[in-house]
């Protein structure tokens, strides 16, 4: 039944006769929503991308303007890092006298140490003992670390150590480490290189008391430094030894990787442990180099284990308010390029739940400099992006904080960078860059967070984080970037199907407007549209303040109507066009739940353009083809017809509307006749519609509806039999249909389960008794005298649902059904029909 039927004038009304009271204005608007529903429908299907890229394949950015996916990585793109930067200026030696000279002999036997005589001249300072331990150390610093066999000794290593840190001015440019090599003697003793390596006691005490400020090296015997020396060759120069004896190529077994990733775990721990990962670590440079020439051993689970140790060097205080990245922009791009290529293998997924290296990437990801580092960002979240595509890990993430994460990374890219970290005299071009690379960072934060709106578990997170607030912001300021766009709008579309999500988007007051500028502004992009248009759906099936927004906005409801007539002139062949027919079954759905809204659906009745479409549409599609898209459009009409002023287009149009309603009601889907006789029992108020009803014998078939066992049926069945029953003429016909016979039985069986549904029975039998005997009246009387005792029903154990169904009995089942009863006990008892 229709709540329209309950807003009839006095020469229309069909449902009471004057003797009953009339029902009060709460009753009315109960009854009348009933007839009044939001329309569900799929959530829009989207296929994951078949290969891990930083773009996927459908991405609207040109091939040749985007950073790569695929690039090869190996040692010698990295460079070893100095103590200090580089000036680029080569120095000059310094004039002092030398206190001691350290040479080897080509066969490894060592001469005395003998004090150099001073230079004759000032420039000849180059010239004599001093100058060859000058070129020695610089050899030794120049040349990088040797493969060797496991034959090898590993003396050479210790003793460039213990000599190449001597100072640190002495570090050499990444482009001549690469270029130089050179040979260790295998025969050398480590005794007695480490022998000569060593400043002699006296010496050192002598220089310490003329530089009090002067670094202590290994070798040094003072007493702060016993300790670290100590530490350095028992914890590190062994494990340094051993990632020497594996040179780049050779082919390495599943054993020799885990136990280089043991080893590596084991040299990350120890350095924690003294607090000497960073900067403040001495030998840096030389660790550095050893764990770059690993990365050449080829193994995805070694380089992600190396990748995190050397990213502990490198943002050891990037979290720091006071600090920047100490690593070289190059080496951290190239570490996180390397995080990204293995991230791309989704066979390696596990070795990022059995490591650490998540709380690397996030940590740099918190860093305040992230403009500096665009690229390298761009690569760490983008591997975030395709690791959180596995379940397991997106959980692990999310007990990190990722959304938190991620979303204050977004902030800081759309404030720009810091005036701290920005020069003022930045050209415009590379202003125009840092957007850019920007936008492809934000692309890969949607990204992921797309792929973590799938847990359930993430929900808490994105409310908490006021996560839609950010999303809104990024769309105003991105709205022209398509693959920013489509992946907030399945963040959207996932999150609205959940009515904690739903309401809080509605809360934001320029959602809405957002989404009919995206609609207007990319009205052929279906993948953005159908999303956009599921979660406006959404918003209005669950919030009114949605639906005012949407009316309200300034030529909103005019995009929604261009859409419906750009994507219905494209439907034809169906078959080819599914996609477009998801569009058009989201864009109904949401005007049906527009509709709902007095002022909107009474705007929208009269809207000639909305009502011609919607009829066209059915004109032009079949149920057995577009089952869904013809539902909501027969749906839609309903919502309409229920506005059934003198501008109603839906009311002038009624015959048009009964024909095609009744093709409906000849097919072979349930759904579409439920529909159709919803409608007809809106309609049905106006006489012309109920005579059509009548001549074309649909009252026959809306009375075999009562045997279903399907209460909304059954509802919507007597939503046209109370109606027909207003005329004399149709009174008769209905009786000899056994339509008394059916009501009866419907009130028997539903009855206690949907009072709403037992009083609508009880209004329609009581206009079938209005001319005349009723029959099966004993039948009826017994029913309504055991429905009528409170005291004889039985009610739900559940307080809350128990209170529910008292109040539907008490306000909307037992007026009607004790008149009636009272009717049929004095026509019982007297004979005479009141």
């Amino acid at each position: 039944m229709s709540g329209m039927e309950l807003h009839q004038d006095k020469s229309e009304r069909v449902h009471m006769s004057t003797g009953l009271r009339k029902q009060t204005s709460a009753e009315i608007v109960s009854e009348a929503r009933r007839s009044l529903r939001t329309l569900a429908t799929q959530r829009p299907f989207t296929p994951q991308e078949k290969h891990r890229k930083l773009f996927g394949e459908s991405s609207s950015r040109a091939h040749d303007g985007r950073p790569p996916s695929a690039f090869s990585l190996h040692g010698r793109h990295f460079e070893v890092p100095d103590s200090r930067p580089s000036s680029g200026t080569r120095l000059s030696p310094l004039e002092h006298k030398p206190r001691l000279s350290v040479s080897l002999d080509v066969d490894g036997s060592n001469d005395e140490a003998t004090l150099p005589k001073p230079p004759a001249e000032r420039g000849n300072t180059r010239i004599g003992s001093g100058g060859s331990r000058a070129r020695l150390l610089r050899a030794s610093s120049i040349n990088p670390l040797p493969p060797m066999t496991s034959h090898t000794k590993n003396i050479s290593l210790e003793a460039r150590i213990g000599v190449d840190q001597a100072d640190d001015r002495e570090q050499p440019h990444c482009a001549e480490v690469t270029e130089h090599k050179t040979k260790s003697s295998s025969e050398t003793d480590l005794h007695t290189l480490i022998k000569h390596s060593r400043i002699p006691q006296t010496d050192v005490s002598s220089e310490r008391e003329s530089k009090p400020g002067a670094r202590l090296e290994y070798g040094d015997t003072g007493d702060d430094n016993m300790d670290e020396s100590m530490f350095w060759n028992t914890k590190v120069l062994p494990v340094l030894q051993e990632f020497e004896c594996f040179a780049p190529g050779d082919g390495v077994s599943d054993e020799i990787v885990g136990r280089l990733c043991n080893s590596c775990n084991g040299l990350h721990d120890a350095l924690a442990e003294r607090e000497m990962l960073g900067r403040q670590c001495k030998k840096r440079s030389v660790i550095l180099r050893i764990l770059f020439r690993l990365i050449d051993v080829g193994s995805d689970r070694l380089n992600l284990t190396l990748a995190k140790l050397i990213l502990a060097f490198t943002v050891s205080y990037c979290c720091c308010l006071y600090y920047k990245l100490d690593v070289s922009g190059n080496n951290l791009l190239n570490i996180c390029k390397l995080v990204f290529k293995i991230s791309r293998n989704a066979s390696n997924d596990a070795l990022f739940l059995t490591d650490s290296i998540l709380d690397s990437i996030l940590s740099l990801l918190q860093c305040e400099d992230v403009w500096s580092k665009g690229e390298a960002v761009l690569y760490c979240v983008g591997s975030l992006k395709l690791l959180s595509g596995n379940s397991a890990i997106s959980r692990l993430l999310l007990a990190k904080g990722f959304i938190g994460i991620l979303l204050q990374l977004s902030k800081r890219l759309m404030h720009g960078p810091s005036t701290a970290s920005a020069n003022v005299t930045t050209p415009r071009s590379e202003g125009e860059g840092q957007s850019v690379i920007a936008g492809h960072i934000l692309v890969q934060v949607t990204a992921a967070l797309r792929n973590i709106a799938d847990q359930s578990e993430s929900r808490p997170s994105f409310l908490s984080n006021k996560a839609f607030f950010t999303f809104c912001l990024i769309l105003e300021n991105y709205r022209n970037d398509l693959d920013i766009c489509i992946n907030l709008a399945r963040i959207f579309s996932k999150l609205s199907t959940y009515t904690e999500c739903c309401h809080a988007l509605a809360e934001m007051p320029r959602c809405c407007s957002l989404f009919l500028d995206l609609l207007g502004k990319h009205s052929r992009k279906q993948d953005l549209v159908v999303r956009l248009l599921f979660t406006l759906g959404n918003l209005t099936a669950k919030s009114i303040e949605a639906r005012e927004r949407v009316y309200e906005e300034e030529g909103g409801i005019d995009v929604l109507l261009d859409l419906f007539q750009a994507y219905q002139e494209t439907l034809s062949p169906p078959e080819k066009c599914h996609e477009r027919e998801d569009v058009m079954v989201k864009l109904i759905r949401l005007l049906a739940n527009l509709a709902i809204h007095p002022t909107v659906g009474t705007a929208l009745a009269a809207n000639t353009l909305c009502v011609q479409l919607l009829l066209e549409l059915l004109e032009c599609r079949c149920v057995k083809k577009s089952e869904e898209l013809v539902i909501n459009a027969v749906a839609t009409i309903n919502n309409l017809s229920f506005y059934q002023g003198e501008s109603s287009v839906v009311r002038s149009q009624h015959t048009r509307i009964s024909q095609l309603l009744l093709k409906l009601l000849l097919g072979s889907s349930m759904d579409a006749v439920l529909e159709a006789t919803r409608v007809f029992g809106n309609l049905s108020q106006i006489k012309d519609v109920r005579h059509f009803i009548m001549q074309h014998k649909v009252d026959q078939f809306v009375v075999t509806l009562l045997d279903s066992k399907t209460p909304d049926v059954c509802f919507s069945a007597c939503g046209v039999l109370i109606n027909l029953s207003a005329d004399p003429d149709n009174r008769a016909v209905l009786r000899v249909e056994g339509t008394v016979q059916k009501l009866i039985d419907c009130l028997r069986d539903f009855g206690p389960q949907d009072w709403h549904l037992a009083a609508v029975v009880c209004q329609t039998l009581w206009n079938c008794s209005l001319d005349g005997e009723l029959q099966h009246s004993q039948k009826l009387l017994e029913i309504l005298q055991l429905y009528t005792d409170r005291g004889a029903l039985q009610w739900s154990s559940d307080e809350g649902f128990r209170q529910v169904q008292e109040a539907r009995w008490e306000l909307l089942f037992f007026p009607v059904a004790e008149r009636l009863r009272q009717r049929l006990h004095i026509e019982d008892t007297t004979g005479i029909i009141p």
